[in-house]
């Protein structure tokens, strides 16, 4: 649903404008828990007789009194290879940390006694970016990219520490598998994310009726279990749900995750003719 926040280069690969938009709520149950907000518009243009893809990310992610905010504005250049199309692309944006810090309750670690706590908090800004490589068919993508590329800094001024965006790389694919019953259809795909000091490998398994129903399970590796469900709407709205098992010492103080997207993609001609589906879904 979201591939293009992730990969600046799988802009305009739908074929189609994209609108996106997820929420998750992490950890519930667990005082301050993250709550992420993302949303997500792309769509291909012609220009010089050749496809771009445009769009733009929002972003906030709110944990305990830190709360981010990112905005970002995206560019692929498409490039048709073999039975499908290869984009490269760059995000440039603004990227915002905001902290509320109270610290009444602190009574073994306190501001005066660590640098790097921040004793007023504050709002500062810093310039981000990102590079990725997607190439689909209409059956398979794979996808490169990093985000976070220049590492901004955000420097706070009563406070000796530095705090900054981490630098992040993301290794994506997934395959329609059509089974012999042409109802159905198994949809494979895996993301692997890394800061270069910790590793996540998520790997999910759908099963698709109809082109419009889908159910399946995700694997966080050492993390949780995730049990994924979704419909595509007569109107073309496309609506996924899912529920995090997590299996870390965590479980014992929280009731899980919850996650919603929502996509709804709609064609760039007014006159309605047939156009190639390529699917960037990642679930």
């Amino acid at each position: 649903f979201l591939a293009p926040f992730f990969n600046p280069g799988a802009a305009g690969s739908a074929d189609k404008i994209c609108l996106s938009a997820g929420f998750r709520n992490q950890w519930t149950g667990l005082p301050d828990a993250p709550i992420t907000t993302v949303f997500s518009a792309n769509m291909p243009v012609q220009l010089l007789g050749r496809t771009h893809g445009i769009g733009s990310n929002f972003m906030n992610d709110n944990l305990a009194f830190n709360n981010d905010f990112l905005f970002n504005a995206v560019y692929s250049f498409r490039i048709e290879l073999g039975q499908g199309s290869l984009g490269i692309g760059a995000n440039v944006g603004m990227a915002n940390q905001a902290l509320s810090p109270e610290w009444s309750g602190a009574d073994i670690i306190t501001p005066d006694t660590d640098d790097a706590i921040p004793k007023n908090g504050g709002s500062v800004f810093g310039f981000d970016m990102g590079l990725g490589a997607f190439y689909n068919t209409d059956k398979l993508y794979v996808g490169v990219s990093t985000t976070h590329l220049n590492q901004t800094s955000f420097d706070y001024p009563e406070d000796v520490a530095e705090s900054k965006l981490v630098r992040h790389y993301y290794l994506m694919a997934g395959y329609n598998i059509q089974l012999s019953n042409p109802m159905f259809e198994i949809l494979p795909s895996m993301m692997i994310q890394s800061d270069a000091r910790s590793h996540h490998i998520y790997l999910n398994t759908n099963l698709r009726y109809n082109k419009r129903f889908w159910g399946g399970v995700s694997y966080t590796v050492g993390g949780a279990m995730t049990a994924l469900f979704g419909i595509e709407m007569m109107n073309g709205i496309q609506i996924g749900y899912s529920y995090d098992f997590e299996l870390s010492p965590l479980m014992s103080y929280n009731s899980g995750s919850h996650e919603v997207t929502v996509r709804y993609c709609f064609d760039l001609s007014v006159d309605r003719s047939p156009q190639k589906y390529k699917s960037i879904r990642f679930l």
